[in-house]
């Protein structure tokens, strides 16, 4: 199988930290070494061992593989901005071939990294850099997190089109469920299910506190590449 997936979101907020957990334990339950990736985070907060930012402890605690912080998570940012406002503010650069090397380095310890990206698939990281450029560079398949709320069709497809024009395999696509007053909800993920040619992996249903553990059975990983 594929070393890794690269996890996006047609925007932020709509659950590719709960997905990712989700595929971390499905394959870890397939008997699996699987560790998660959070190349780029912000908004985390100061402790004794230093920045912790809560999708990055997530992940961590999803797999099970132990792996050191700095490969996980390469860059870490406190203020909760946009990334590359966040390593402006700080003097920083994100490069893309360090996070390769991480990247590289965690797929020596594991079958299958699953990489989260940061807000949704063009998110800037710097000059000339952006989280498609990230994905493209770590040449890994990409499964969509669509938020199911509305407006959900027109960003759906631009997503996937968006993967398309990178070059990239849409490997399936996750449908969570966001607002539960939504109306023709199943409707709108049927209609994108025949417009998206990828296989949706999963249906999540709304629920004010997700959980990765309990989700994880819905995914059916083996439609995955």
């Amino acid at each position: 199988m594929t070393k890794g997936y690269f996890i996006t979101g047609t925007d932020t907020g709509v659950g590719k930290t709960l997905v990712a957990c989700c595929l971390l334990r499905a394959f870890a339950a397939r008997g699996l070494k699987a560790v998660g990736m959070k190349p780029v985070a912000s908004g985390a907060v100061a402790r004794a061992n230093g920045l912790v930012q809560d999708d990055v402890e997530r992940l961590m605690a999803a797999g099970n593989v132990t792996a050191p912080r700095e490969l996980v998570n390469p860059y870490c940012f406190a203020p909760p901005i946009a990334p590359h406002i966040a390593a402006a503010e700080a003097g920083m650069k994100i490069d893309l071939d360090y996070i390769r090397r991480c990247f590289s380095a965690l797929t020596e310890q594991a079958d299958v990294v699953i990489v989260e990206g940061v807000g949704g698939f063009r998110v800037p990281l710097g000059p000339g850099a952006d989280t498609a450029q990230l994905a493209a560079r770590l040449a890994l398949p990409v499964v969509l997190v669509a938020g199911v709320r509305l407006g959900c069709l027109n960003h759906a497809l631009l997503t996937a089109e968006a993967i398309a024009g990178r070059g990239l395999t849409l490997a399936g696509w996750v449908a969570n469920h966001l607002d539960p007053q939504m109306a023709a909800a199943y409707e709108n993920v049927r209609a994108l299910e025949t417009l998206i040619t990828a296989p949706l992996l999963a249906r999540i249903a709304f629920t004010a506190t997700p959980q990765s553990a309990v989700s994880a059975a819905l995914l059916d990983t083996r439609k995955l590449l």
